[in-house]
């Protein structure tokens, strides 16, 4: 059974996550928006096997350079997105220095597609691409955890006023791919509180189910 912590990380508090296997051996972590250094501390007790980004806007990847050189982990990121991680414009570290200084970085190692199946910490993650917020942005369902970054929050949703985002595209991603889930479903947001598929269904003002 997986277990996970969260780190709310950088000037717009980004949700983290730090996965961990059933032996606590093990470890993914999920949009390092900053390398914090109580995650890094953190990370030192577990082999990391990868880092998994739900998109690669900046405050969800400003960690992801020190990390990769730290553990030499693979970063994975969807298709769409392939060519942010390098672009400060792309990913819009460029356009908010109250926030950050201009992000680039190298490539991910493996690109996603809808539907992936990734085996990690002896469990799937499934790859539910949820574009909307931006192009590339995907959900990761291991079990009854959805780490949704920024697609669904509790009582809310991403934005869409970003470049390559779409209001139409994230309300049809939210209620193909997410509504559809089992109620028990928790969502694990990018940001804020978590809350589950059956709450989003019933009490989201921006999308019903």
């Amino acid at each position: 059974m997986l277990t996970f912590q969260t780190f709310s990380l950088g000037a717009l508090q980004t949700n983290a996550y730090l996965v961990t296997d059933a032996e606590r051996t093990g470890a993914v972590v999920i949009d390092p928006g900053t390398a914090d250094p109580a995650l890094l501390r953190r990370l030192e007790a577990f082999e990391l096997k990868a880092i998994l980004l739900t998109h690669a806007h900046f405050d969800h990847i400003g960690g992801v350079e020190k990390l990769r050189e730290r553990f030499g982990c693979p970063v994975y990121l969807h298709s769409a997105e392939k060519d942010w991680l390098g672009d400060a414009a792309k990913n819009g570290s460029l356009h908010w220095p109250e926030a950050t200084p201009p992000i680039t970085g190298n490539p991910p190692d493996r690109l996603l597609l809808d539907g992936d199946e990734l085996q990690l910490l002896g469990e799937t993650f499934r790859v539910l691409h949820t574009p909307g917020h931006s192009p590339g942005s995907v959900g990761f369902l291991c079990g009854d955890l959805l780490f949704a970054g920024d697609a669904l929050f509790r009582r809310s949703v991403g934005r869409t006023d970003l470049p390559g985002g779409s209001s139409d595209q994230l309300t049809k991603s939210i209620r193909e791919k997410l509504y559809v889930l089992p109620e028990d479903v928790i969502v694990l947001p990018g940001h804020g509180p978590d809350t589950t598929i059956g709450e989003e269904r019933r009490e989201n003002p921006f999308v019903r189910a």
